[in-house]
């Protein structure tokens, strides 16, 4: 008895682990839902990224208190600034594209350097960014995402830019303290 017991329990488990096992998730649900832009186009909840990334031979917390601090800003991410100032407490720079605003997120001991950039338009774009320890160096890390309608052209020399931005990072973080 207590075998036959023993095999209708295992066979419920069984049929309970494959019927949740069939039943889509919320989480595979999010991902594979799409999206529709007031053009009717179809388009991805997630944009195209590209990491793009350099390695510097200071420390994680000597370049981030260096790129952490937007008066820096125009020194090192000329595809963004070519000037920045303080307006009433928000950061105002002068960019390729007129004046955008930039709002990097608080000082954090995790190396965040994530920032909005207000455009001109009112549209706001988040760049996620971050500075991380590689043994006595750090590593500077910037995910450039494609908008909708960026061409290929467009996000090619989009990567470019931030490419010489980090660079451009590099160069000055390195002379710090040398």
């Amino acid at each position: 008895m207590l075998k036959k017991i023993l095999i209708a329990l295992a066979v419920i488990v069984v049929v309970l682990v494959v019927v949740v096992a069939m039943q889509p998730s919320e989480f595979r649900i999010a991902r594979m839902a799409t999206i529709f832009c007031i053009t009717g186009k179809e388009i991805s909840m997630t944009f195209e990224s590209q990491h793009i990334n350099v390695s510097i031979n200071r420390s994680a917390d000597q370049v981030y208190a260096f790129a952490s601090n937007p008066e820096n800003l125009p020194k090192w991410a000329a595809g963004l600034s070519g000037s920045i100032k303080n307006v009433n407490g928000d950061w105002i720079a002068a960019s390729p594209m007129g004046n955008v605003k930039v709002k990097f997120a608080d000082k954090n001991k995790f190396g965040v350097l994530d920032h909005d950039v207000t455009l001109p338009s009112g549209e706001k774009v988040y760049n996620p960014m971050r500075v991380f320890p590689n043994n006595d160096g750090c590593e500077a890390i910037f995910t450039l995402y494609r908008r909708p309608e960026t061409s290929d052209q467009a996000f090619a020399e989009d990567a470019q830019a931030v490419a010489r931005d980090l660079k451009q990072l590099k160069e000055l973080a390195e002379k710090i303290g040398s």
